[in-house]
């Protein structure tokens, strides 16, 4: 499958468990600039409602979400 949106880094927290997913997108933002895209990749369901709230609050943009057979994609614009 292709990406559906472009991204600068890649982030994979499949088989870990809320809230390391969120934990380990949000130190990757830390390092990004101010526009760039991180993709992450994660198999906790509870992270769809994680990534929401989180992108809500801190102000970045949650570009795409997937769910593919219990994958969880997300793709965050950093704010």
């Amino acid at each position: 499958m292709t990406d559906a949106v472009e991204h600068d880094v890649e982030l994979d927290a499949s088989g870990l468990n809320c809230p390391l997913p969120l934990l380990k997108a949000k130190l990757e933002l830390n390092r990004l600039a101010s526009g760039a895209v991180l993709k992450v990749i994660a198999t906790d369901a509870g992270s769809q409602r994680d990534f929401r709230t989180f992108a809500r609050l801190a102000g970045h943009t949650l570009l795409r979400e997937e769910d593919e057979a219990g994958v969880y994609r997300y793709w965050l614009k950093k704010a």
